[in-house]
């Protein structure tokens, strides 16, 4: 799932309206202890909705999660979220079997995790520039989904923008990680810069706008059965 370069007509002339970026976030579906995290995933569905990003998530309405997409659909409208989410996940992330799409925008239910995050990815990679993908707070489940990303670039699977919004130091036992995975020799200093970190709604936005393909990524064939 490499980014494809913008469509062009058969004169040449770029499309009359280019595809709005999508940033698919990876976050919890609980809350968290701090009311700071509740603000932040407020935060960027407002900076998304000022810069026309749409959202891709997965799928909750509760938590970091719901916040997130709820903010964003009363901003910008339905058209504007998709979250897709496992079966075996309903009962646990969702108010309500099915959830009101004006509320939360649109719903996929899928049979798997590994589905998720392929179609969440796709979407991601088939947006418009400025796309990636995000990580808030969160547990086990944000966690694996953000390093199954930075893993996907690191194998040239994609070649999006991934950013931690480092709420209130959230992420530093993360950063402080990849640091010793690099003195370690198990990361190198180009794959370190893979993922990139922002404090801020504004800047998680403007990181991924200017984000730029490391060197020494694999360039492996992935079109191959």
């Amino acid at each position: 799932m490499t980014q494809n370069e913008s469509p062009t007509s058969a004169d040449g002339a770029p499309p009359a309206a280019a595809k709005p970026a999508t940033i698919c976030v990876f976050c919890g579906s609980n809350p968290g202890n701090s009311s700071a995290y509740l603000a932040a995933a407020r935060s960027l569905a407002q900076t998304m909705h000022e810069q026309n990003i749409h959202l891709v998530y997965g799928g909750g309405t509760v938590g970091l999660m719901g916040e997130l997409a709820r903010t964003l659909v009363s901003l910008s409208g339905p058209s504007a979220v998709h979250g897709i989410i496992p079966a075996a996940l309903v009962s646990l992330e969702r108010q309500g079997k099915a959830p009101d799409e004006s509320m939360y925008g649109r719903t996929t239910v899928v049979p798997d995790m590994h589905t998720r995050k392929r179609m969440m990815a796709q979407e991601v990679v088939n947006g418009g520039p400025g796309g990636g993908f995000v990580a808030l707070p969160g547990g086990y489940g944000t966690l694996e989904e953000l390093m199954e990303a930075v893993t996907w670039n690191q194998l040239g699977i994609h070649d999006r923008g991934i950013c931690i919004f480092n709420v209130d130091g959230y992420w530093d036992g993360m950063i402080q990680w990849i640091e010793r995975a690099v003195t370690s020799e198990f990361v190198s200093q180009n794959n370190a810069r893979i993922i990139v970190k922002a404090s801020t709604a504004d800047e998680v936005v403007q990181r991924l706008k200017e984000y730029k393909v490391v060197e020494g990524r694999l360039h492996l064939d992935w079109s191959r059965d």
